[in-house]
């Protein structure tokens, strides 16, 4: 089964809540067979937000009006990348390459938050952002949506399949290295197909026909759009626009995305939202200005604890991200703080508590 859209709060909602809620839990495929700990008990579920949280003062209007300022700002890097490449300049290209590429990894992350419903306070235009997002990621939409709520409600377990084959006890190691290689340096490509073998398997948590149906609907977009962009650099010979507007750049943004997505999760064993989490809160002015530029994920502990808050709202809670157990790790200073403790765990990559008790595979 699938979540429908309106598991997810819309962005005009007032009472944010956990996402998957516990009857549609209920009826996720193996939901009654696991054995993990009721929701009562279970450390990794959200936490619902509180009457005190929801009084929180607001933040500033620019913090949250992100996304339309990267918007801009990309669409502004791609105007004078192509005055550079029609000059020929190529010493003003590259750069502008470099920074297309991460003003693109934070529209993916845009994408996220339209999976949530927040990225607009009207639905239609959420839902518009994230397919026309989707179809220049390679990537359904809905079924981005599906699988990550999934993510959410079981994050760092077996059945967590955006951190797959990782959370697997007894996965070869050789296979989650290989695994690694192929997400972090072909994320482009690697990323659909690991959304694609959730939804194609035989046994995919993702039933609902309607909600196929529009997957499918999705895939279909993205392929006409693909077969009429590619028939038009073909039809004019127009390959070194293709490749540097948009084609390295993209390469590179999805890289950016799997480096972030490993240095939130990747070998983390804990038993919590904490203890499975990496997240950075940064006091300086560079570490303020990439957390905006990448709508505030780096505080990604208080969004899985508060899958509903809107991304402005992140860093007002990061006193949530402090330790309380032993297996909780503090927030890092900056993502090179972070990606330091990840590289000592790519040698033998896995996620999840699941791994202190399994048999060495």
């Amino acid at each position: 089964m699938a979540f429908p859209a309106e598991t997810v709060p819309a962005g005009r909602n007032k009472k944010f809540g956990v996402h998957v809620r516990d009857r549609a839990r209920a009826h996720l495929p193996l939901a009654r067979k696991s054995n993990r700990r009721p929701n009562h008990l279970n450390a990794m579920n959200p936490t619902p937000l509180t009457e005190s949280l929801l009084e929180s003062s607001q933040p500033h209007w620019v913090s949250r009006a992100a996304f339309p300022v990267l918007v801009a700002i990309f669409f502004l890097n791609q105007v004078a990348l192509a005055a550079a490449l029609y000059l020929q300049i190529v010493w003003v290209a590259v750069p502008l390459i470099l920074i297309a590429s991460h003003l693109m990894h934070g529209i993916l992350i845009g994408f996220h938050e339209a999976s949530h419903g927040l990225l607009r306070k009207s639905r239609r235009l959420n839902e518009i952002d994230g397919v026309i997002i989707g179809v220049f990621s390679l990537m359904s939409f809905s079924l981005y949506r599906a699988a990550h709520q999934l993510h959410h409600a079981y994050l760092a377990t077996e059945r967590d399949i955006e951190l797959w084959p990782f959370v697997i006890p007894g996965t070869p190691r050789r296979l989650r290295i290989l695994a690694a290689i192929l997400e972090l340096a072909l994320g482009f490509f690697y990323t659909p197909y690991l959304f694609l073998r959730t939804f194609l398997r035989n046994d995919s948590p993702i039933r609902n026909k309607k909600l196929r149906r529009r997957i499918w609907a999705e895939i279909a977009l993205a392929a006409v759009v693909w077969i009429c962009i590619l028939t038009a650099v073909i039809w004019w010979n127009e390959w070194k626009y293709f490749l540097c507007l948009y084609l390295v750049p993209a390469l590179l943004a999805a890289s950016m995305q799997s480096w972030r997505k490993y240095i939130e999760h990747v070998g983390l064993t804990g038993s919590t939202v904490n203890g499975s989490t990496r997240s950075i809160v940064s006091e300086g002015l560079l570490g303020r200005l990439v957390a905006f530029t990448l709508l505030h994920e780096p505080y990604h502990g208080v969004h899985h604890q508060h899958a509903g808050l809107p991304h402005a709202e992140l860093p007002q809670h990061a006193s949530e991200l402090e330790p309380k157990n032993l297996d909780e790790i503090s927030p890092f200073p900056s993502y090179r703080h972070a990606l330091a403790h990840l590289l000592r765990s790519l040698a033998d990559p896995r996620v999840g508590a699941q791994w202190r008790t399994a048999a060495p595979p």
